[in-house]
């Protein structure tokens, strides 16, 4: 991965024009301020960012797929309309953020600042992708290609980050059949922990769940809402 130069950088983006769309993907800025300025409409997939401030940075309709942000600060960007999927922002201070039209799909928020974050009905995969009140059902997959449908409770604590995998603290086993339906089963184990073990008819329960939803990879019931999703896990 190539370092950009800050002089490099300016100078391109001082010859381009107004509705010219960048390609800096696959680059390495180390070290840089880009507050304020003006970098929308840019291709910066698959780019590392290590200490560098984008604090009121225009970066709408902009791609960010993949790349790595890790603890930079993000105050008050600009980021409407745009494509941060994959994008890690560990850490990021993200207070202000415009997110209105962006896509989020699998990006990693984790002890990210939110506060103040404004979105709207375009908006994708930042909201809770389950029902945040009331019964629901989910499904999980299991070994040997056991397929469990779980009752979530109306008192159930239940998160999701920026996938469709959720998370829940508590449920009932209703069943447990193969993928096509055609076997049921008395129990199946977790594809990762194997001592956790779902018996139909039985509730399960997590004490220790975490309740940051930003976090996916952590300790709680992970279900899908629908078979489909569920059996592609």
């Amino acid at each position: 991965m190539r370092q950009m130069e800050a002089e490099e950088l300016e100078k391109i983006l001082s010859v381009r024009g107004e509705t010219e769309r960048l390609n800096l993907s696959d680059l390495e800025f180390r070290d840089m301020d880009f507050r304020g300025k003006d970098l929308h409409n840019i291709d910066f997939r698959v780019c590392m960012f290590i200490n560098v401030v984008f604090d009121g940075a225009n970066l709408s309709a902009s791609s960010m797929e993949n790349a790595r942000l890790d603890g930079c600060s993000l105050r008050g960007v600009n980021f409407r309309n745009a494509y941060l999927k994959g994008a890690c922002m560990r850490g990021c201070d993200m207070t202000g953020c415009d997110i209105s039209g962006a896509n989020l799909f699998s990006a990693v928020l984790e002890r990210a600042a939110l506060d103040d974050i404004t979105s709207n009905e375009d908006t994708k995969w930042f909201r809770m992708h389950c029902p945040e009140t009331g019964p629901i059902l989910g499904y999980k997959k299991c070994v040997n290609d056991r397929l469990v449908q779980l009752l979530i409770p109306a008192d159930a604590k239940r998160t999701s980050a920026t996938m469709p995998s959720c998370r829940c603290n508590k449920a009932k086993v209703l069943t447990i059949k193969s993928f096509d339906d055609t076997q049921e089963f008395e129990e199946a184990w977790s594809l990762v922990d194997e001592n956790f073990v779902y018996r139909k008819g039985q509730w399960v329960e997590v004490k220790n769940f975490n309740e940051d939803r930003w976090f996916d990879s952590t300790t709680g019931i992970h279900f899908w809402m629908t078979k489909a999703d569920a059996i592609g896990y």
